[in-house]
């Protein structure tokens, strides 16, 4: 089972399984936002949902903090606009 945590002291959210951790989506404080710069899945973890892990939670964990994100990692963008819902988190 996968676990998200958020590593504020390595900038990172970060997907766990079986105590190693197996991906991670950083952030950079961007005034009221969060930049979401870089998504990194292990070897052998792609294709298993983990990016979108990661997404969702940072996603859930920024807006829950009444946020907003920069998506500039092609991986999140892409999520956004695949759930169309999340789109009003995105600083303009």
């Amino acid at each position: 089972m996968i676990q998200v945590q958020k590593n504020a002291e390595r900038h990172r959210y970060e997907a766990v399984e079986n105590g190693q951790v197996i991906g991670t989506l950083e952030y950079r404080e961007r005034g009221d936002a969060m930049e979401l710069p870089h998504t990194v899945v292990q070897p052998g973890h792609d294709g298993k949902g983990v990016g979108s892990t990661l997404a969702r939670f940072a996603l859930d964990d920024i807006g829950g903090a009444g946020r907003k994100v920069i998506p500039s990692c092609s991986f999140v963008a892409g999520y956004i606009q695949r759930h169309p819902e999340d789109a009003t988190l995105v600083a303009h």
